[in-house]
């Protein structure tokens, strides 16, 4: 798989991209439990980002502000988990968008704290 920062990628080929490169150059994937203490750790980091960005903190002299990094961190992480669970990420996101969609079809529509 190219890094070419101009190309598309399907979640399919994230899926084997992400795979390929755990199986080679991580070696093996971690067990499905560190990934998650993993995936809370980035989620922290996207978090701190946010806070300093958008919110009312501001960042420490030298501290990271590449949010754009910790969320390809984020999904990195969450990708290897759906790896190493069978998760098809491409059937889930589709079949969630639909639970979405009839579920909220009117319920954003009609909540007076959005108009």
């Amino acid at each position: 798989m190219t890094t070419d920062k101009d190309s598309q990628i399907t979640i399919e080929q994230l899926q084997k991209t992400v795979d390929e490169w755990i199986n080679t150059i991580g070696v093996k994937y971690f067990s499905p439990l560190t990934n998650m203490a993993i995936l809370t750790e980035e989620t922290g980091e996207v978090a701190r980002i946010m806070a300093r960005k958008f919110g009312d903190q501001s960042f420490k002299p030298g501290e990271k502000q590449d949010l754009a990094d910790e969320l390809a961190d984020l999904i990195w992480v969450a990708v290897a988990i759906a790896n190493q669970t069978g998760v098809n990420l491409t059937t889930a996101i589709t079949d969630n968008i639909a639970k979405k969609t009839l579920r909220d079809a009117n319920r954003h529509k009609n909540n007076p704290k959005l108009k």
